[in-house]
């Protein structure tokens, strides 16, 4: 990964301690919460995936294109409930974002003979497109400064089980379960990482 091992070691424990939350998350709740839950646990275990730096694993080529389709499917998933708005949109465009970093790497891998998470390096740069790199920059950008915003002291928080000021990280939906801020506080990190991670394209 761009930045040195050490930073996609960090990105990848993030990401997957995020994604470990995400799934205690969907042992309770509705079941709209734990589909949710379910969603952002795969999110944070694919780019956890995403993270591991090329001296541990290089993945075969044939591994960024099942990390399109199986983004892809997710995507699909999440298409109709994102049609309602809330947070079922974030997924929707998490889930492209993931499809599109793992086309945008895989040429750079089949180009260079098998360099694993060079993807994520300068290599990758012949493989994305700026002006939608741009795009989902500044969106992750966006979602990260009202995360971090509701982490804030002082931030009203809806008040448990109530259906009023339900909305989350950057108006996107919240947290309904008990600890909200730690579920808040999971999707910065993944925010941060997808940021991370799109900045290398």
């Amino acid at each position: 990964m761009h930045g040195g091992a050490l930073t996609g070691w960090l990105l990848m424990a993030l990401c997957a301690v995020s994604g470990a939350y995400c799934l205690l998350r969907a042992r309770t709740g509705t079941p709209q919460e734990r589909r949710t839950a379910r969603s952002e646990a795969l999110m944070g275990f694919g780019m956890a995936a995403m993270a591991v730096p090329a001296a541990v694993l290089s993945p075969p080529d044939w591994a960024w294109a099942v990390y399109a389709v199986l983004f892809g499917v997710a995507a699909l998933r999440a298409l109709l409930p994102a049609l309602r708005g809330g947070h079922h949109l974030h997924h929707l465009v998490g889930s492209l974002a993931m499809v599109y970093m793992a086309v945008a790497m895989a040429p750079a891998i089949t180009g260079s003979g098998g360099g694993g998470h060079a993807g994520h390096g300068a290599a990758a740069g012949a493989g994305g497109l700026p002006l939608l790199t741009g795009a989902l920059l500044v969106y992750y950008a966006f979602y990260v400064l009202g995360s971090a915003g509701r982490l804030l002291p002082g931030t009203v928080l809806a008040p448990a089980g109530g259906t009023g000021g339900g909305r989350g990280p950057g108006g996107f939906g919240g947290g309904t379960d008990g600890r909200p801020e730690l579920t808040t506080a999971c999707r910065l990190t993944m925010g941060i990482g997808m940021f991370a991670m799109l900045l290398t394209l």
